[in-house]
């Protein structure tokens, strides 16, 4: 029995619908409605003794379906395209508005001033900061504590230090410049449910007040050495996916927004140079000594006997071999992520600013106190000092009184 709500045009369109497709869930596509709902209007079209008035031939059908499926399939390569483009250089050439200049090293990395004599070019590694994390001192014995307003104090005595180790404990201070690695980890990140929990603050009122310490370390350090070079690298902590990528890591990362911010900020100093690459890694040379950047998380394992030593060491042995066979070899390796200083010739582990946590505690790692590592590279024999940066003032100790049972 046809249903008497449909309308004679209907019943027709149906009709003509399954004619040129030769099925029924073609057909609903064509027209636009559900598969049951046609079915059910085509049974009606039938009793109602609707006939076909159009014909077409099979090969009209499929070169139609055939357009469909290569249309469909464009839009997805567009949609994709579209998406990459967003992540990358739409960020900063349209959101940031930041102008495209190819980074090039700044000439004072590359050759020495013959007509002045100096120890080389001073590198000051920033990594690991973890802002807006909450270190409780009364859950590991008391050793440390860390909250955003001792991150910031530390921020400060870490550049204060800094200036003084260069200035008065070096024979030769007239630096061309320093340069100033962030090494990823500069913030918190909600990675884990207890952190989610425990951090100060949000993600983003993380990254703002972040932005305005590192902005005030930059144009110290500008005003101090008059040239500053920025490697930067983001870390694990500061994504916002569940897993850390592969693809485009560095494009759900809060530490290369944070980087992509302090670039604009800097843009036209012409004292500061930033180089942010869109890849895990990043490599610059001073004077001809080669540096490879990372911050350290693709490397995994270790035991209570080697410690980090043994994931690092066999992770710049596997970087070291495959940048052998694409000729980018390098010689010296610097990373953060172990919160342990390592200071070598062929690898810089840097140390943390948020120091000895709850973590570490639990899981009966040694104790590293706050500190960031601080090396100079001379134009002659390349690593020459290594000063590590102690970050953390004189503070009162919580008490660590046994309890006595009589």
């Amino acid at each position: 029995m046809a249903n008497p709500g449909l309308s004679r045009e209907q019943m027709q369109e149906a009709v003509n619908a399954f004619a040129k497709t030769g099925s029924k869930t073609e057909a609903a596509k064509l027209i636009g409605i559900n598969p049951n709902t046609y079915s059910t209007r085509l049974r009606s079209a039938y009793s109602a003794g609707v006939t076909p008035t159009v014909t077409v031939a099979n090969k009209e059908i499929n070169a139609l379906l055939d357009a469909k499926d290569k249309i469909r399939q464009l839009e997805a390569t567009i949609h994709a395209h579209e998406e990459n483009t967003l992540t990358a250089e739409y960020i900063k050439s349209t959101i940031l508005k930041m102008t495209k200049k190819e980074v090039s090293p700044p000439n004072w990395l590359i050759r020495p001033n013959k007509k002045k004599r100096s120890a080389g070019v001073p590198t000051l590694m920033a990594s690991d900061w973890h802002w807006g994390e909450v270190v409780d001192p009364n859950q590991i014995n008391g050793v440390n504590e860390y909250n955003v307003a001792i991150a910031q104090d530390r921020a400060r005595v870490m550049i204060e230090k800094a200036i003084d180790l260069l200035k008065n404990h070096v024979a030769l201070t007239d630096y061309p410049g320093i340069v100033f690695v962030l090494g990823g980890d500069m913030v918190s990140g909600d990675i884990h449910e207890e952190l989610m929990a425990t951090n100060s603050m949000e993600i983003m009122p993380t990254v703002i007040d972040l932005f305005g310490v590192l902005t005030w370390c930059i144009e110290t350090l500008a005003d101090e050495f008059g040239n500053v070079f920025v490697p930067c690298v983001s870390g694990n902590h500061g994504r916002n996916t569940h897993k850390i990528r592969a693809k485009g890591r560095n494009f759900t990362s809060f530490d290369w927004l944070l980087y992509q911010f302090l670039s604009k900020r800097f843009e036209n100093d012409t004292r500061v140079q930033f180089h942010i690459p869109d890849g895990s890694d990043a490599y610059y040379s001073i004077y001809g000594h080669k540096y490879l950047l990372t911050h350290g998380d693709q490397f995994r394992g270790g035991d209570g006997v080697i410690g980090a030593l043994g994931p690092i060491i066999r992770g710049d042995h596997r970087k070291r071999s495959r940048n052998a066979q694409i000729d980018m070899e390098y010689d010296t390796m610097i990373l953060g992520h172990w919160h342990q200083l390592i200071q070598l010739e062929r690898l810089i582990v840097n140390g943390s600013l948020k120091g000895y946590d709850e973590y570490a505690y639990a899981n009966n790692f040694g104790f590293e106190p706050p500190r960031q590592a601080l090396w100079i590279t001379h134009p002659e024999h390349g690593l020459t000092f290594s000063m590590p940066v102690y970050v953390e003032r004189k503070r009162k100790k919580i008490s660590k009184d046994w309890i006595t049972w009589k």
